[in-house]
């Protein structure tokens, strides 16, 4: 039996990133010490959640991959403790800004760099003001016993992003996020829909997928939490609340998890011949 254990990470954020980074760290360390392989901190933990407003000051934030607090303090850790850790940043490359992700495995080095392909925009989320759509496609990378794919936030809504990483290989899906309420509408709880989104890609796609969101209030916007892991079923394994600080571990059975897929015949009665209006602009 191949095994992965996989973790993801659940926390309130300040404006302070050197506490944040030391308390993303702190769970690294317990997530590893559980056991886990890969581990999954939420989106943009270098600080708050700056997308709700539009302040051109912000963009002075924004480093390359390779002078970015964040991704360095990850990278040292993961060679500490020989894990591997997708982590979210704020990039600067050149003129250009992204919301992107570097995959740091577990000997401390950055194996690439995925750019945030859906870029939102709306009240609370203005994300189109700092970030350009992502141009490095999607991409996946081989982990401990698994290719590993990652989303970013908004990319989990949509199923072609799932499928696509899984047409390249992926094996297990990854969503870091940060997702809460939404100011135009008080009454509206998009939790449950945001969970079942992603249920529904581990359903289709017959694919575990773990997903890390923050928590707490940031300036009047609550952030909701309820990060979890599903297996290849959708059946959620392991779950948070709104309000837990903690570690979410789960050890997921590699083999069970092709012969599941195999079984299904969604890969096998795919016909492709018939989906070229999916890349047809409205």
């Amino acid at each position: 039996m191949t095994e992965l254990t996989v973790a993801a990470l659940q926390l309130a954020f300040t404006g302070d990133m050197a506490a944040n980074i030391a308390n993303v760290s702190d769970l690294v360390r317990e997530a590893a010490g559980k056991g886990a392989q890969v581990i999954l901190p939420p989106e943009l933990f270098e600080g708050e959640y700056f997308c709700r407003v539009e302040d051109e000051g912000l963009f002075a934030n924004a480093r390359p991959v390779g002078e970015h607090q964040a991704v360095l303090a990850m990278q040292k850790l993961a060679a500490d403790l020989g894990v591997f850790i997708p982590t979210s940043f704020f990039e600067a490359d050149g003129p250009h800004h992204y919301n992107s992700l570097a995959m740091i495995g577990p000997d401390g080095k950055v194996m690439g760099v995925y750019r945030k392909s859906h870029i939102p925009d709306g009240p609370g989320y203005e994300e189109k003001f700092y970030f350009r759509p992502g141009n490095t496609g999607f991409k996946v990378w081989p982990g401990p016993s698994a290719t590993l794919g990652v989303g970013v936030c908004w990319d989990q809504w949509y199923p072609e992003t799932a499928r696509a990483m899984m047409l390249m290989g992926a094996e297990i899906l990854f969503y870091p996020t940060a997702i809460g309420s939404e100011p135009h509408d008080a009454d509206l709880d998009t939790s449950r829909l945001w969970r079942r989104a992603m249920i529904g890609h581990a359903v289709s796609n017959v694919v575990p997928v773990v997903a890390a969101n923050r928590i707490g209030t940031e300036h009047g916007q609550h952030f909701y939490g309820h990060s979890f892991i599903t297996d290849e079923r959708g059946d959620l394994i392991a779950e948070f609340g709104a309000e837990e600080t903690g570690v979410l571990v789960a050890t997921l059975d590699l083999d069970q998890v092709k012969r599941h897929r195999a079984a299904f015949g969604f890969f096998r009665d795919r016909r492709p011949e018939l989906y070229g209006r999916l890349v047809q602009d409205i």
